[in-house]
């Protein structure tokens, strides 16, 4: 940041609220849709081996079943805005819980493999929902001081419910002796995993009816009176709360309805700045992190590593996560994005490079030699720690800083659709990718990490420090 001297910030809006608790309070509630969206793509890992033995299907069906949450996924990012700005953010977040809650019982209790896809479909648009509506929320109710602090609580969320389901697969694995397919209570272990989700989304669904409408969608649909008092318990009492009102109300008639024609410049399609962003969404799944997320459990039974400590190990490639995600928030606006994109991809393409070296020695009777065995599995988490310092965090960040203001909200769903394709490309492959050549797969992931450094160097520019109105 410059030394440039700042307007004057009236003393009721830099000053903390009153009741600053209640407005954590508010924030943490919300973000219960990023943990139940890191829970519910997460925790399909620990059914997949015994949704294969119980269907008897074979890898590239089984790819299907686990990514088609993901056409879900785009279908509910693509749509909760409009519905929100038509019933209120609060409804919003009430029927992704509805769907959180359905997904997890149907999942739980299929009756064929194509209903178990369908309910995943359904768990997919919670997730979209929640992808949008959370942090979208989230901004509308903060303080301005303490916005960027409370935004964060998404990401975190977020990779907080991956670690738990993790932790609950692991717990619910060795409550049935290590048998994905062992019965508790009349039921298959993995029908467990899947259904448990029933208690944050119960949860998730509960706190939205205690905590407030957001005061620019009531400003929005007339009821100024209750936006003001929901103003006066998150930003304090000595707010000029009518100036507020009208400075909400001339942001709203100020913003440009961005469309995708907007987007457009000329004989390459979109416009260069939209191009980089979808490029950064590309890369951020191309490099394979989902195959962290989707199939470690079954990638470490694959090379004879045993269910207990393939469930283990997928836990602590969780807690890495959050390591990681931590170190991004603090780094980000003191070394800049840039810098941080280079470091991970570095550390990515060595860390993906030594997974293949050691998946080469794969044996016949597939399992890995002492040596190779402990490379991988060092590896895998020096894998998801350099991403989560850097593109899991920093990609989310360009996107939301790098676009000029008029184009920002379309150029946002465009990329954010890129990269639920690209999630999907490998999510859907790489069962069929490691039954052909594990060590080939990972060399292939090693290359898009090793090609996003000059993708970086030549076509990402830094935003530390700059104001919005000068991107693009």
């Amino acid at each position: 940041m410059t030394s440039t001297a700042q307007p004057a910030v009236p003393e009721g809006r830099k000053a903390q609220p009153e009741h600053l608790g209640h407005v954590i309070f508010i924030t943490a509630a919300a973000a219960m849709g990023g943990f139940l969206f890191g829970y519910d793509s997460s925790v399909i890992n620990g059914a997949v081996e015994a949704i294969r033995g119980r269907y008897d299907v074979g890898s590239a069906i089984l790819a299907q079943v686990i990514a088609i949450a993901l056409i879900g996924c785009a279908i509910g990012a693509a749509t909760a805005g409009r519905i929100a700005d038509r019933i209120g953010r609060i409804r919003v977040m009430q029927i992704a819980a509805v769907l959180f809650i359905i997904s997890a019982i149907g999942s739980a209790l299929p009756f064929a493999l194509w209903d178990l896809a369908m309910w995943r479909v359904f768990g997919g648009i919670a997730i979209g929902m929640a992808s949008v509506i959370g942090p979208a929320y989230i901004a509308e109710v903060s303080p301005p001081a303490y916005r960027g602090r409370l935004g964060s609580f998404q990401q975190a969320a977020i990779v907080i419910g991956i670690a738990v389901s993790q932790l609950v697969n692991w717990g619910i694995l060795n409550l049935a002796d290590g048998n994905q397919r062992g019965k508790l209570a009349g039921f298959e272990a993995w029908q467990w995993m899947l259904g448990v989700m029933v208690v944050p989304a119960l949860v998730y669904g509960l706190l939205s009816f205690v905590i407030p409408e957001s005061p620019r969608f009531l400003i929005s649909v007339g009821k100024v009176d209750k936006a003001k008092k929901v103003l006066a318990d998150v930003e304090g009492k000595t707010v000029d709360l009518d100036a507020r009102v009208v400075e909400i109300e001339e942001a709203m008639h100020r913003e440009h309805k961005s469309k995708f024609t907007d987007l457009l410049g000329g004989k390459k399609g979109f416009l260069p700045i939209v191009w980089v962003g979808i490029g950064l969404s590309v890369f951020q799944q191309l490099v394979g992190i989902n195959v962290a997320f989707y199939y470690s459990s079954t990638l470490w039974q694959s090379v004879g590593i045993d269910p207990s400590s393939s469930f283990f190990y997928s836990f602590t490639t969780s807690i890495i996560n959050i390591i990681g995600t931590v170190i991004a928030m603090i780094f980000v606006d003191r070394i800049g994005r840039r810098p941080l994109a280079l470091i991970g991809s570095a550390g990515m393409a060595v860390a993906l490079a030594l997974e293949a070296w050691a998946f080469s020695a794969k044996t016949a009777a597939g399992t890995l030699p002492t040596t190779e065995g402990t490379v991988a599995l060092i590896a895998a988490h020096g894998f998801v720690l350099f991403f989560a310092l850097s593109w899991g965090v920093v990609v989310w960040v360009f996107l939301g800083e790098m676009f000029p203001n008029r184009i920002r909200a379309a150029a946002l769903g465009v990329a954010a659709s890129a990269q639920w394709i690209a999630n999907w490309a490998i999510t859907a492959s790489f069962p069929s990718l490691s039954d052909w050549n594990l060590s080939g797969t990972y060399v292939i992931y090693m290359f898009f990490a090793l090609l996003s450094i000059p993708f970086v160097l030549k076509f990402v520019k830094e935003t530390k420090g700059k104001a919005l109105e000068e991107m693009g």
